[in-house]
């Protein structure tokens, strides 16, 4: 199949990409940093064995103009886009985001705003060529809201709730809806944090989410037993909430 990845330069999101391009796939970079983009380009050309190093744009999910340009040059490039991934995001832990407003405003919108945006211009682009499949990136911090995470939670909250709309929504018409929900993972993003039990690992969320995508499951918990976990936090009542 022809992917494109956003956020494939680091932790879980390089991981899919180099799970992706070893089985065949061919595959398009997008990220924000050109430097990165060419170190994890010619990782990918050596572990695939490939004539050239795969095709990478620049695209920023803090600056939506970058969107349409580099999803544009990804269709382009591939010929068709059967995939649509995104791992990019932003993260901190939640005492950060109460100190500083500035930066709160910029997590919540890059987390959900412009998420958001850079899929609409995915999904049109998959929709006009028959469909496809979107797989986006969200979190267990969205499925329960959370002393511990309230405005990390809420963004993802919102993220997950819009992609179950548009599965909803253009189901029929093809398009495959993708959202993931890993629990902690270990990962530059958290480093410096204690890992929970049930920590997983960038190369096992890599494999789950392949098989999701393959297999077309519209929600996926990576790892697998956070689906478990969620179901227990999800039906705990408020008052016990409010003490942890």
């Amino acid at each position: 199949m022809n992917a494109v990845l956003l956020g494939a330069t680091r932790g879980m999101g390089r991981a899919l990409a180099r799970l992706l391009v070893a089985r065949g796939d061919a595959l398009c970079l997008l990220g924000r940093d050109p430097a990165e983009l060419e170190r994890s380009a010619r990782d990918l050309q050596v572990r695939g064995a490939l004539a050239a190093p795969p095709p990478a744009f620049p695209c920023d999910l803090a600056r939506p103009e970058t969107f349409a340009p580099a999803l544009d040059a990804a269709a382009e490039s591939l010929g068709r886009l059967d995939v649509v991934v995104v791992t990019a995001a932003d993260f901190a832990v939640q005492t950060v985001l109460e100190s500083d407003p500035d930066r709160a405003r910029a997590l919540a919108t890059v987390d959900f705003a412009n998420t958001v945006g850079f899929c609409e211009h995915a999904r049109q682009i998959l929709l006009s060529a028959g469909g496809g499949t979107l797989c986006v990136f969200s979190s267990v911090a969205g499925d329960r809201a959370r002393s511990s995470v309230v405005l990390y939670g809420a963004a993802k909250a919102g993220l997950s709730a819009y992609l179950e709309g548009l599965d909803h929504r253009y189901h029929r018409q093809g398009l495959r809806t993708v959202c993931v929900k890993p629990g902690f993972v270990r990962t530059g993003m958290t480093a410096g944090l204690d890992p929970p039990p049930f920590a997983g690992d960038p190369d096992r969320v890599a494999r789950r989410v392949a098989r999701a995508i393959d297999r077309g499951r519209p929600v996926v918990y990576a790892p697998a037993v956070w689906r478990w976990v969620m179901l227990v936090v999800r039906h705990l009542p408020r008052a016990v909430m409010r003490l942890r």
